[in-house]
């Protein structure tokens, strides 16, 4: 979560693929530097006519790039990184809200504040998350993974340690919706590009997404956690986050993305 309600630590946690989706384009200032898209997973005849929404269009990834990301934050006075990437494999997915206004109509300028916030003001080396969506349904690329073009992954297909929630980051995919849901629920075009990438992130590395109990072990610090393989950040630990609206969406989420998956 955004600092505003939450805690999280530091990167490094010591206290076949589906093809991705990019959009590596301009939102803002920022340049044009190319696209790419693909259609959406295919979808079973199981899914409701109340799921269309979640289930049909494919999500947009904005790159770093895309949304402005100014890369020299991560460094320290003598141009090391502050915090270097490390990477293990995904054992479970987690969904955030930032605590921002909703709504906004810059959300990649809320993006780069997250960012400036995390990465100087909080000292994480970077932003906490690996990706982030907008209402729009558009997702922004999250914590920085290496130059081989995989989003939150490295060229071998492990999860770059980020910093969304205390003591259990390493393995851990966090996702955070812009907005605050304590009251209000996120726009369909949000909950879909949620759907949309729990699917690609859940078939990717082979998670189920309706386990109640995924036995997480962190291979940094030995923590050890029980509880859904999609889960709210409020399973993890004492906080409102992602907000109770869409913390009760959650089994209707984990349905969508399972019938999603076929």
């Amino acid at each position: 979560m955004h600092a505003k309600h939450t805690t999280s630590s530091h990167p490094s946690d010591s206290s076949g693929a589906l093809p991705r989706r990019a959009l590596l384009g301009a939102l803002g200032a920022v340049a044009v530097t190319g696209a790419v898209s693909r259609p959406a997973a295919a979808a079973g005849s199981a899914i409701a006519s109340s799921r269309s929404a979640s289930a049909s269009a494919a999500y947009v990834l904005l790159s770093r790039q895309a949304w402005g990301a100014d890369e020299s934050l991560r460094f320290g006075p003598d141009g090391s990184e502050t915090w270097p990437p490390d990477y293990h494999p995904v054992q479970t997915l987690s969904v955030h809200h930032t605590g921002s206004a909703n709504g906004e109509a810059n959300p990649a300028a809320r993006v780069r504040t997250i960012y400036r916030d995390q990465t100087v003001g909080q000292d994480w080396g970077d932003i906490g998350y690996h990706y982030l969506i907008d209402a729009a349904g558009l997702v922004y690329e999250g914590r920085w993974s290496g130059t081989d073009g995989d989003p939150a992954h490295n060229a071998a297909g492990r999860l770059v340690t980020a910093a969304h929630i205390a003591t259990y980051n390493s393995g851990n995919v966090g996702i955070a919706l812009l907005g605050t849901f304590t009251t209000s629920a996120p726009t369909s075009a949000a909950r879909g590009a949620l759907v949309q990438l729990l699917a690609e992130l859940a078939t990717r590395h082979s998670i189920d997404p309706l386990q109640q109990k995924v036995g997480y072990v962190n291979p940094v610090n030995g923590a050890t956690w029980s509880g859904p393989a999609i889960s709210g950040h409020r399973d993890w630990a004492a906080t409102a986050c992602p907000g109770g609206v869409l913390h009760a969406q959650l089994p209707a989420i984990r349905a969508d993305v399972a019938a999603l998956m076929g």
